[in-house]
């Protein structure tokens, strides 16, 4: 009897999963630069006399530049691809990092002008990165498993401030506050000179073999979508297009909710290490390492979410379902950190501030939504589109508690305000939502 012939096929690549591993890297310093004032918040408010007004307007010039550049940014996605312009956002943002370490050199009035302007500056470098991010991912991943890879990605944001606020807390106790924009910002550059070589289009890369590519174009991966994103596009932005997105209820209120939970992103980005410095008598040292726990709690909550998502998609459950539940259940947990107004207790604190953040970690699939709705051709522009509306609260969140601060003299009701939004999130998603299905755009 003649043996059954051997099987040729290659054992299928993983290739997918170091692509995810490198944007979270990368996020993780995206990140670490959008908190590097806020941990050195007190330190740069003592040495040029700035009031809490003045804090919040600096926390906000980040997301001003960030929101504006939204739009074009994501256009720019779409026509140039990923690759190329999310190489120059990292080179951009982490100069303008770098730089802002140089503003002690100005006195008073000028020296606020020149931070604003570094803040402004880097919001805009910033702003291509979490709509190719998502790119990156819808092109790289089947359906179910992009809710684990956004998650992953997302959850970087957690993960800055475990490894990072040790680090710019020692640093800044150590050196001071300038060296903190020094370290990043070098940082940075050092990455934007490595990433033509770490990231790759499905079809070019190396290591992905056939097996891989056909597993993740089976499950409803966008393979040649990067390879669409080349110059020669239309000349501008489709306004038409974004007429469109804007008159679709289930957007809009995924939009909504982005705002609402990026509002508890922005809290605990630039006034939560000030909360501990100032109503809770840490000093700069501590909040360093003190900040990470709750990050830490936050970083296992997005994993956790991601994977019950998509384990919920292995199950058989319809992707409305399996993307609307973690993030209800996240919200829910995140209304916690209003508890925080009744307990005294430091470690009460931090264990309230945690839960919050376990839940909003949990809750934040927004991107895996965004990759399962946005319309095949236009991926990069309705996630600059979803980013526009989530970091209008940047701009929002720390003004609006500057001014709360300056007529309670305490976060009391900063905590009220943020705690609201997490539950305006549930009900945008509950109420506004409805059915979670890929957008189709009509002819024009």
């Amino acid at each position: 009897m003649n043996a059954a012939p051997a099987t040729t096929q290659a054992p299928r690549t993983r290739v997918r999963y170091v692509i995810v591993f490198i944007l979270f890297l990368l996020t993780s310093l995206n990140y670490a630069d959008r908190a590097t004032l806020s941990i050195v918040g007190t330190m740069v408010s003592k040495d040029l006399k700035l009031d809490a007004v003045t804090m919040g307007y600096l926390f906000s010039a980040f997301a001003w530049a960030y929101v504006l550049a939204q739009i074009p940014g994501g256009w720019l996605l779409d026509r140039m691809g990923s690759r190329k312009i999310y190489g120059w956002s990292i080179a951009l943002w982490s100069l303008f990092t770098l730089l802002q370490g140089c503003v002690g050199g100005f006195d008073g009035r000028v020296a606020v002008m020149v931070l604003f302007g570094l803040r402004f500056l880097l919001g805009a470098a910033e702003a291509p990165s979490f709509p190719a991010n998502a790119r990156i991912v819808a092109a790289w991943f089947p359906t179910a498993e992009r809710g684990q890879a956004s998650a992953i990605f997302n959850s970087a944001q957690y993960f800055a401030t475990v490894l990072f606020a040790p680090i710019m807390g020692w640093i800044a106790h150590t050196w001071g506050w300038e060296y903190v924009f020094w370290f990043m910002g070098a940082l940075g550059l050092v990455f934007a000179a490595a990433w033509p070589k770490l990231m790759c289009n499905p079809r070019e890369h190396p290591r992905a073999n056939a097996a891989e590519l056909e597993h993740i174009e089976r499950g409803g991966g966008l393979i040649d979508l990067e390879t669409s994103g080349k110059p020669g596009g239309k000349a501008g932005v489709r306004w038409a297009v974004i007429g469109q997105l804007l008159g679709n209820r289930m957007l809009l209120g995924i939009y909504l909710g982005q705002y609402c939970i990026t509002t508890l992103t922005w809290f605990f980005l630039t006034w939560f290490p000030i909360y501990l410095v100032k109503e809770r008598g840490m000093s700069i040292l501590q909040v360093g390492f003190v900040a990470a726990l709750p990050a830490l709690c936050g970083f296992g909550g997005g994993i956790l979410g991601g994977w019950f998502s998509d384990e919920l998609l292995r199950r058989g459950k319809s992707l409305t379902l399996a993307r609307k539940t973690p993030i209800v259940v996240g919200m829910l947990l995140s209304v916690s950190m209003v508890a925080c107004n009744y307990v005294s207790a430091q470690w009460a604190v931090i264990t309230l501030m945690s839960l919050a953040f376990f839940g909003k970690g949990v809750g934040a699939l927004g991107w895996a939504v965004i990759s399962d709705t946005s319309p095949k051709s236009v991926t990069g522009l309705c996630g600059g589109l979803f980013n526009t509306f989530g970091n209008t609260a940047g701009i929002i969140t720390p003004i609006a508690i500057g001014y709360i601060l300056k007529a309670t003299g305490s976060f009391n009701w900063a905590l009220v305000y943020v705690s609201a939004h997490a539950a305006l999130a549930i009900a945008s998603y509950l109420l506004i939502v409805g059915e979670i299905k890929r957008v189709e755009l009509k002819a024009s």
